[in-house]
């Protein structure tokens, strides 16, 4: 990443095609050798204020909908994580299980303003106190770098990824593959057939984030690799088929220039190029998104400015519950309305040379304008209302990691961002103030 300072400029020689000399399966230590038990806790609050009108609603006991013009969420999450260690031979076998738990600190009906995707609720909004499920449940199979998952488990790709901005993460339920084995060169293939979702105690079919409809897919498939020709750059070419929804295409690239101790240059490219597929149950799709990056490090100050453009009458949409937006302007709003173009100015400073070693300072400002979906023929969205939306979002954040002691690597991140929008732009006008410690621990 660009915010990560380098003590010297990176190579931009070719980088030969060549097998790993090492195979990390004859290196497996045994089924029960290498097992582990950790895990980690983590305190999630938000508290939101619409600045405007009321932008949240509630249910009161007698079952009357009311509006409100705050949200505050405020949740507990816990994970406790086996994994064992893959047994010996030409193909190690292993498993991992994880189990998940929630218990909500903020429990009233109006503050959490639930039905969300924050805290569980029932569906009148009635705050459930604590609850837990099987967050991840797989097997593994080995042979030399390529790792064949199958169960509930997560994967990070551009099309599909687990995500993890709430209290717990998501995670899906499929078979994954992923390769290793040559040095600058790694494959993934995978398929799934639902998700866990981060604030519900069951799975769902794989719905879009952006659906007017709630239409649902029985599977998701994906492909894709990462290849580095030279260590100063980067590319990254995924494929995904949602059944009947969308075929989805992603390219990027990632390039370091000069040495961040005196000025570094970090450019990122990443395009999606979305088309309905199948029955086309979501309506037509002909979508072509793309964001590019620049980001400029001196010593510990690094300053970013991104562009971000959505060409087509529709949202550019991902699927619902994971992180499959890998878009320089994806903040508290996304930036992705109908033809949207937006622009990101960011500071990041990193304050280690400061005597705060671990700790982070980063502030941004985002504007889109141009959002028009007019033009939209089908009924899988809801733009049709928008015609020359506009809006702005900044916000500042602080982080720090402790560095060691007995809660290394716990951190603490606190993030105040407020978004101002027209009338029909889809985020509205809130300021969000968020605060999350995540601690972590070892058991075995």
């Amino acid at each position: 990443m660009a915010n990560q300072a380098r003590a010297e400029s990176l190579s931009h020689d070719y980088l030969p095609f060549t097998l790993k000399e090492n195979n990390a399966q004859a290196e497996a230590s045994g089924f029960f050798e290498g097992q582990s038990l950790s895990g980690s806790t983590r305190n999630w609050y938000s508290r939101e204020r619409a600045t405007k009108g009321p932008q949240f609603r509630y249910y009161k006991s007698d079952g009357t909908r009311h509006d409100s013009h705050s949200r505050d969420n405020w949740v507990q999450g816990t994970i406790l994580d086996y994994s064992s260690g893959f047994s010996q031979g030409p193909v190690g076998f292993g498993v991992q299980v994880a189990g998940y738990n929630a218990i909500a600190l903020e429990r009233g009906r109006a503050a959490v303003a639930g039905p969300n995707n924050r805290t569980l609720t029932h569906s009148d909004g009635d705050v459930i106190g604590q609850w837990s499920k099987i967050g991840l449940a797989n097997l593994k199979a080995r042979f030399s770098h390529t790792t064949l998952t199958a169960g509930r488990h997560t994967v990070n790709t551009p099309v599909i990824a687990a995500i993890g901005n709430r209290a717990l993460p998501s995670s899906f339920d499929g078979v994954s593959l992923h390769s290793a084995e040559f040095h600058n060169l790694s494959f993934d293939l995978g398929r799934f057939e639902r998700v866990s979702s981060r604030t519900e105690q069951g799975k769902s079919k794989f719905t879009t984030e952006y659906s007017a409809i709630g239409v649902r897919a029985d599977r998701v498939s994906m492909a894709g690799l990462t290849y580095q020709p030279m260590r100063s750059l980067t590319t990254s070419l995924y494929f995904a088929n949602v059944e009947d929804i969308w075929n989805q295409y992603y390219v990027a690239a990632s390039h370091d220039l000069g040495d961040t101790a005196a000025l570094g240059l970090t450019t990122g490219l990443n395009y999606y190029g979305t088309r309905d597929q199948g029955r086309g149950k979501q309506g037509p799709i002909d979508n072509d998104t793309f964001s590019l990056s620049f980001a400029l490090t001196h010593k510990a100050h690094t300053l970013g400015l991104s562009w971000q453009q959505v060409n087509g009458n529709e949202y550019f949409d991902y699927l619902h519950d994971t992180n499959g937006i890998f878009l320089a302007n994806s903040l508290y709003s996304d930036f992705n309305g109908p033809n949207e173009k937006s622009v990101q100015l960011s500071y990041v400073l990193n304050l280690a040379p400061y005597g705060i070693p671990g700790a982070r300072l980063n502030l941004y400002n985002a504007r889109g304008w141009g959002i028009d979906g007019t033009h939209y023929r089908g009924s899988g969205y809801d733009v049709r209302k928008l015609d020359g939306e506009h809006h702005e979002e900044w916000g500042i954040g602080v982080s720090y990691a402790v560095q060691d002691g007995a809660l290394k690597d716990t951190s603490v991140r606190a993030t105040y961002s407020a978004h101002r929008a027209s009338r029909a732009q889809i985020d509205g006008n809130a300021d969000e103030l968020r605060v999350v410690t995540t601690i972590p621990f070892d058991i075995l």
